[in-house]
């Protein structure tokens, strides 16, 4: 999500180091029209995805223009698009769908929004460079990683106000709770490391080596293993809690987002060089099955898998790609704004 030298500058920025230019228009509009292909799903066949509620919607940031694009996840159109803070990045959502979170890297802060009115109804000023959220299992903290002051802010929904800054490692990107959300894990791309915190006492409470460039994690409802997108490689790690082993998983280049669907069955990296989306089926830590969305330079950045479908947002198409989860066919491509970053579902 962030460099530790990241400015605010239009030009695409990533996780870790590296630093892109946007892609033009045309070529942009060229990977949209792609038609991606993927293997068969190993078990789930045959399911169909369920159609969505009436209010149902997928956020979308959009980091150069500075917006959140609003989509209805039925119909796959674009409802509205939504002023946001300074080059925007991760978001959340609340579990009763009215509340949204936007880490504005620009602004150093978090945007509430009301998603009813599609207005900011508070802002929250956290430290530098935010980028990663994520929301506790109850829906009452809001866990924030600050790239460039090395800390994660803890945001109390309910009042709207930070209850503790928190030091952790260097360039922190990404955080999860596991399920009980008693620890939250954070991904420290420039120490390679996961802070693992006490959310009871807000300290961290253990260091767990985590490659070269961790830039994401996601944790298994057991709390027992954390799965890390490590993107100085080709390769997610899936590590023990307890012990801090780790076992590589061989994926494409540049794994950029990690998350693991509802029934903890499979693990999914988003991986930037070959375009692709990598299937992992966590009982035997291997890729069981890979989606291309597109060719080099599609950039797949975030996930957001539900029980039926699978939400990437391609940065160098500008795209949103909806997968179905149990074909892992491509059943829909929207476009959204310039460079869109985060992807959350109500």
């Amino acid at each position: 999500m962030l460099s530790a030298s990241r400015t605010p500058a239009a030009g695409r920025r990533r996780r870790g180091s590296t630093f892109r230019p946007a892609l033009a228009v045309g070529v942009a509009a060229l990977l949209v029209s792609c038609l991606p292909t993927a293997s068969a799903h190993p078990t789930a066949a045959g399911r169909s995805p369920a159609p969505a509620d009436a209010d149902s919607r997928i956020y979308v940031t959009n980091q150069q223009d500075d917006t959140v694009s609003v989509i209805d996840a039925h119909t796959h159109k674009v409802v509205a698009t939504v002023p946001a803070g300074t080059a925007p990045e991760g978001v959340a959502i609340a579990k009763d769908g009215r509340r949204l979170y936007v880490a504005d890297s620009g602004s150093a802060r978090v945007s509430v929004l009301d998603t009813r009115t599609y207005k900011t109804v508070a802002t929250v000023p956290v430290g530098k460079s935010p980028s990663g959220v994520a929301l506790s299992p109850d829906g009452g903290s809001l866990y924030v990683t600050n790239g460039t002051s090395n800390t994660v802010s803890v945001i109390d929904t309910h009042n709207r106000r930070a209850l503790a800054t928190i030091p952790v490692g260097r360039s922190p990107v990404n955080v999860a709770f596991s399920g009980d959300g008693a620890q939250a894990y954070v991904a420290n791309a420039g120490s390679g490391s996961l802070s693992v915190v006490d959310t009871r006492t807000h300290r961290v409470v253990r260091q767990i080596a985590a490659g070269r460039s961790p830039v994401a994690v996601a944790v298994t409802k057991d709390g027992k293993a954390a799965y890390v997108a490590d993107e100085v490689g080709t390769r997610v790690l899936a590590i023990a809690t307890d012990s801090g082993k780790a076992t590589a998983v061989n994926v494409g280049t540049g794994p950029f987002d990690v998350a693991i669907g509802p029934d903890g069955r499979y693990a999914y990296s988003a991986d930037l060089g070959p375009g692709n989306v990598s299937v992992i089926d966590t009982g035997s830590k291997h890729v069981s099955a890979t989606i291309a969305l597109g060719p080099p330079g599609t950039d797949p950045f975030n996930l957001e898998v539900t029980d039926h479908a699978i939400y990437v947002t391609n940065q160098g198409a500008g795209t949103l790609a909806v997968i179905d989860s149990a074909s892992l066919k491509v059943i829909s491509t929207v476009a959204v704004g310039a460079q869109p970053y985060g992807v959350a579902v109500s």
